[in-house]
Parts: C-alpha cells; sequence; structure tokens
C-alpha cells in the first residue's frame, strides 16, 4: 500500500488561487466559504485563520490579487503607462470572475501601493497630474476590460464556451490606449 501523501499546508496565498478558480468557473456567486473549503480539503472554518474577517476579507484580497499590478519604469512615460495597462488588462482578463470586485472595492493594500508606484512613475517620467492620469487610464483599462468580458459570453449560462481572446478587442484596446495617451501629452 503506498504511503498517504501529507496534505499540503493551508496558506493565504492556496485560498486566494483556490478562490478565484471558483469564481472564473462558476461565477462569484457562487463562492462560498463551504465551497471553498471542500475545494481546499479543510474545514471551512480553518479558512477563518488566515482570513479572519472572513467573507469580507476573502473578498478584498481577491479585488487586490486582480488589481496590484508592478511595472518596471520605461524610457518614457507613455511606455511606462503602455506596460501597466497591458498588464493590468492581462491579469483581470485572467479573472474575470471577479472583475465585479475589482471595480466596486476601494484600493487597498497592495493595490493601493501599486497605484502609488505608477503616479510616482510616471512623475518622476516628466508626467505632469500623474495621479488624475493614472485615475484616467484605470477607468480606461476596468472599462474595456468590463465590455470585453460582457462580448466574450463569460457570464451568460446559455454560453458553452466563452471567448478569452478576441483580436478585435486587442485592436480596440491598443487604439483607445493611444488616444488617452495623447490626451494626457496636452
Amino acid at each position: 500500500m503506498p504511503a498517504k501523501r501529507p496534505p499540503v499546508p493551508l496558506s493565504r496565498e492556496r485560498i486566494i488561487e483556490a478562490a478565484l478558480h471558483i469564481a472564473d468557473s462558476q461565477g462569484l456567486r457562487r463562492l462560498t466559504m463551504r465551497r471553498l473549503g471542500d475545494a481546499l480539503q479543510v474545514e471551512a472554518m480553518a479558512i477563518y485563520h488566515h482570513l479572519p474577517r472572513g467573507k469580507e476579507a476573502l473578498m478584498d484580497a481577491l479585488a487586490e490579487h486582480v488589481t496590484s499590478v508592478h511595472v518596471e519604469p520605461r524610457s518614457t512615460w507613455q511606455e511606462t503607462a503602455k506596460a501597466w495597462c497591458r498588464a493590468s488588462r492581462e491579469l483581470l482578463r485572467e479573472h474575470p470572475g471577479v472583475l465585479a470586485l475589482a471595480l466596486t472595492k476601494p484600493p487597498k493594500g497592495a493595490t493601493a501601493i501599486a497605484i502609488r508606484e505608477q503616479i510616482d512613475q510616471l512623475a518622476d517620467a516628466g508626467l505632469e497630474n500623474a495621479a488624475e492620469a493614472v485615475r484616467a487610464l484605470r477607468a480606461f483599462v476596468f472599462g474595456s476590460v468590463a465590455v470585453e468580458v460582457q462580448q466574450s459570453g463569460w457570464a451568460d449560462p446559455e454560453v458553452d464556451e466563452w471567448v478569452r481572446r478576441d483580436e478585435r478587442a486587442d485592436e480596440d484596446f491598443e487604439r483607445g490606449l493611444d488616444a488617452l495617451l495623447k490626451g494626457l501629452q496636452t
């Protein structure tokens, strides 16, 4: 008889990954502490050791996970802004199940730090009103991803397979990003 493998220790990261999987595959409404515990093969109460505020802390952690993006500064503020927007878009597209949280939860923790870093990078590269620019860039990224997810069929129960990649959406995103960056230059 083969030796029984010890269980994988529960961690905040493991909890978040399992919660993302449930939210992305079944929707945010189906994410319960009991279902999460089942997915992790633990009692739901064990999750509270890592997230003492329970489901509210889990929702905050999920929102933070998909909105705390970091990029290295590029040669110009425009290139830095593009890198940040592209990375943010990709992370949000990977987890459509928590897009609603990303849109509604106020920036906290790692997200607030990432936003401050972005503002500093753009300001250091010479962009005036960098804070206003970051707000506009975040609104553009979140809005474009929301439209893309809506058009993909992800949340439609009648759709068997949703479209994860749409070349037209990529082109629209890049065109809109270029236009926004030109507007921020003035």
